[in-house]
């Protein structure tokens, strides 16, 4: 039988619960926080333990993980004063699976180290259909023994956990990611707007070219959702839009220019000043209806 672990989860959204869910089911003890402690409760149905603070639930596990919105969510869960790093157990491993700044992540990795901590960064892809399916891509950065320590858990969320090199190095495949992904929700959109436009069938289009070379996982997973006029969230827009302004200084730092993403920023900047930054991804395909 498994070793069964303490383990603490901070962020119980679209993503998280899920995430966490996989955890409980594999025997593991849970302490969880989340901000509205609502979308935590069907995990404490199931036997979660409820904390006040994201600092307190880290106390009582060896293992914490975060799936929080922004930087500036993962900069307090760590560093505030009721923060994770603040009263986390010595010798816990902190995973944090927020998309957030390759350089808040090396941050978080120092100041760990110095009260005996590990900290790794391990972004995820996949959206809510990956979390739920235990089916997510994990990209991991940092110390490389607490990575194998950490692995079996990562490996009951995602499908493929790879670890990309020291602290950082995570985020900065996660950002690779989410460039690639901006392209491609561009392109679905405008090939179905150009569809249209012809008097084409749109789930005919799809069956076709959802099939053949033009096909992506954005696509085929999120053109049909679109098409049912469905922009409930599997990842919000405006969670995309930070990582895309991330992706785009890290890139400045880098001195390297993105033009296809600053297009996908533009354009995705649009859909927030329509009002739908609370809407999934999709949602980009409503500035294409317009036109």
């Amino acid at each position: 039988m498994s070793t069964s672990h303490s383990i603490a989860f901070i962020g119980t959204g679209v993503m998280g619960r899920s995430m966490a869910g996989h955890l409980m089911r594999a025997g593991h003890t849970l302490h969880v926080f989340n901000r509205t402690k609502a979308r935590a409760q069907a995990l404490l149905d199931a036997g979660a333990h409820w904390h006040e603070s994201a600092g307190r639930a880290a106390a009582e596990a060896n293992f914490v993980f975060t799936i929080v919105g922004f930087p500036n969510d993962v900069e307090q869960t760590y560093f505030g004063p009721e923060g994770v790093i603040a009263r986390a157990r010595p010798g816990a491993v902190l995973i944090d699976m927020t998309t957030s700044s390759p350089l808040l992540a090396r941050r978080i990795a120092e100041a760990a180290a110095v009260r005996g901590l590990a900290a790794l960064d391990a972004p995820v892809s996949g959206g809510d259909v990956g979390a739920r399916e235990a089916r997510l891509v994990i990209m991991v950065g940092g110390d490389a023994a607490a990575f194998q320590r950490a692995k079996p858990l990562l490996e009951l969320m995602g499908k493929s956990v790879v670890h990309q090199g020291p602290p950082g190095a995570g985020q900065h495949c996660k950002m690779a990611n989410q460039i690639g992904i901006a392209s491609s929700m561009m392109a679905w959109c405008e090939a179905l707007a150009y569809a249209r436009k012809a008097g084409l069938d749109l789930a005919r289009v799809l069956e076709s070219i959802g099939g053949g070379s033009a096909a992506s996982a954005s696509m085929n997973n999120l053109a049909p959702r679109a098409l049912r006029g469905d922009f409930q969230p599997g990842f919000y827009v405006k969670h995309f839009r930070k990582d895309m302004r991330i992706a785009l200084e890290s890139a400045a730092e880098m001195k390297l220019d993105l033009p296809g993403l600053a297009a996908a920023k533009k354009l995705y900047d649009q859909v927030a000043d329509c009002g739908w930054d609370e809407c999934g991804t999709q949602a980009l395909y409503r500035l294409y209806l317009a036109s």
